[in-house]
């Protein structure tokens, strides 16, 4: 799937380049989320999800009324949503926030007190870096999730030297183990700007496959067995070529979803993204 995409990047990064080209056609090789912040940010366009079964475990933990059920309980936390959410979900936050961006996101908004949806982990890790009081929603990537920390103590002790990367959306115990903590983009750019040439990643294959294609020479290790995302394996590439010839399957938000849910993606690029 990765080599024959015409770009790759994260999910917001993917949504934004979308927005930019003059292709008519957009083809989101991803899960639901990501097809719809594409739709979100060009309405314009036809935004096709190849296989309609690809959808993202953890953004359906979280509902619009579980949401408003949290709001009710907390009138005066603001509402920062996590981008791997749904685009009602979206619609009924005051800002968004990438893996790349959290700290800043909490740290820009003006209150003292956040809900944050839907990932605790994320939520932990941006509590951590924040005077904010935090109000973690109880959801969680099942893939990010089921690295343990023994898991990544035992990848230390197989390989010493190299350096471990772990994804914010981890454990805190795992992140705590961490020589650094990236989004994935993050991972892609300091693995290119560093003389290192080992390292530990602790996030899904699909990216290592990516690290090692672009930094030949480097040693990238998984931080335990074969960490894959289900949902983000269930594209193939029959399923690419029926997308293009049928135009399936179209992709469409609500207008007042939309415009709604569009604000909240807009404050958090006007904080601006962190690497």
């Amino acid at each position: 799937m990765q080599d024959i995409a015409d770009y790759l990047g994260d999910s917001l990064g993917l949504s934004q380049k979308a927005s930019e080209l003059d292709a008519e056609v957009i083809v989101f090789c991803g899960v639901d989320f990501m097809a719809e912040s594409a739709a979100i940010l060009c309405p314009e366009k036809t935004v096709l999800l190849p296989q309609l079964c690809a959808q993202c475990p953890m953004a359906a933990m979280i509902t619009p009324d579980k949401l408003r059920s949290l709001k009710a309980k907390h009138p005066d936390a603001a509402v920062v949503c996590y981008v791997n959410t749904s685009a009602s979900v979206k619609a009924e936050s005051d800002i968004c926030c990438t893996s790349s961006n959290v700290i800043n996101v909490v740290n820009s908004v003006d209150s003292d007190e956040i809900i944050f949806v839907p990932d605790k982990n994320l939520a932990l890790y941006a509590a951590a870096h924040s005077d904010k009081t935090i109000i973690p929603f109880d959801g969680y990537c099942p893939t990010h999730h089921q690295i343990l920390e023994s898991d990544m103590l035992l990848a230390k002790e197989k390989h010493p030297e190299a350096e471990v990367l772990v994804h914010p959306e981890c454990r805190p115990e795992v992140i705590a183990l961490a020589d650094h903590v990236f989004s994935t983009d993050g991972m892609v750019k300091y693995v290119k700007s560093t003389t290192h040439d080992e390292f530990i990643v602790a996030t899904e294959n699909g990216l290592v496959y990516r690290l090692n294609r672009e930094n030949p020479g480097k040693i990238f290790y998984l931080a335990s067995g074969n960490i894959v995302c289900p949902a983000m394996k269930m594209i193939s590439l029959q399923d690419i070529v029926d997308a293009l010839e049928k135009n399936q399957y179209v992709v469409s938000v609500p207008e007042e979803i939309r415009v709604r849910a569009k604000k909240a993606l807009d404050a958090m690029i006007s904080v601006g993204r962190n690497g």
